[in-house]
């Protein structure tokens, strides 16, 4: 990723982070926290569709994921249910004032913590309780607004139906616009299979790589090779390579 992004995710950036179901999101997300706690980095990650025990059971398979990072505080795992109920949000949709009390309360955990790095999975769950487009859009720039002043690097995981050239790529249609950097994951079929690939379509501040990238989730986290385009034939159409 360092090597795509000519040096890394600039620091303080909102990326948005846009990818069909299984692409590796979820992975992706957890390795840029693991990567920050090596380096001594405090780190977050709010969870909203699945409970942490589950996610850190899941996330347990990889190797270069370590329990110890959450035992020493260096990895800190939120559930939203809990942040919810803490705050009294235990509705259906949420208002102006609930919006802004989320957000107070997100900014205030980064800063007592001092978390540089951060993950919200997903950021498309949490938006379904705001039904106001513009009011998405508030809580986003509002959001990523105050995390930058911390020095917060923050990772927005968002679900999409398609990665298409042709589709949005967010559920909202709002959250690209305001986000300094989009990575978009995804699958493409080839001799029957379904690969994995990234493609970083947007990153501020940097002279990036705009290729698919073929994807594999390996024990040691994730791995990025370069693909060949398609050939301009329809019956050269399964001649991916990498």
């Amino acid at each position: 990723m360092d090597e795509i992004l000519r040096g890394g995710i600039p620091y303080g950036s909102t990326v948005l982070v846009a990818g069909t179901c299984g692409s590796g999101k979820t992975t992706l997300g957890m390795e840029f926290l693991v990567r920050g706690a090596t380096s001594g980095e405090a780190c977050a990650h709010f969870t909203a569709t699945e409970p942490s025990v589950k996610l850190l059971e899941n996330i347990r398979q990889y190797s270069f994921f370590d329990m110890k990072m959450i035992d020493s505080g260096l990895i800190n795992v939120f559930d939203m249910d809990v942040l919810y109920s803490w705050l009294g949000l235990e509705k259906a949709s949420f208002d102006l004032q609930d919006v802004y009390a989320l957000i107070k309360a997100i900014v205030d955990i980064v800063n007592t913590i001092g978390v540089t790095r951060l993950v919200i999975d997903s950021v498309t769950t949490l938006c379904y309780k705001i039904k106001s487009e513009q009011l998405i859009r508030d809580f986003l720039f509002t959001l990523g607004k105050k995390l930058a002043t911390l020095g917060c690097t923050t990772l927005l995981i968002a679900e999409i139906t398609s990665a298409t050239e042709n589709a949005h790529w967010s559920s909202f249609g709002v959250e690209e616009a305001i986000a300094d950097g989009i990575i978009v994951m995804g699958d493409v079929e080839r001799m029957g299979h379904l690969l994995r690939y990234l493609q970083v379509v947007k990153m501020r501040g940097t002279q990036h790589s705009r290729a698919k990238y073929a994807i594999e989730l390996t024990p040691l986290g994730v791995m990025l090779t370069p693909m060949l385009k398609w050939g301009a034939l329809n019956d050269r159409a399964g001649s991916w390579g990498a």
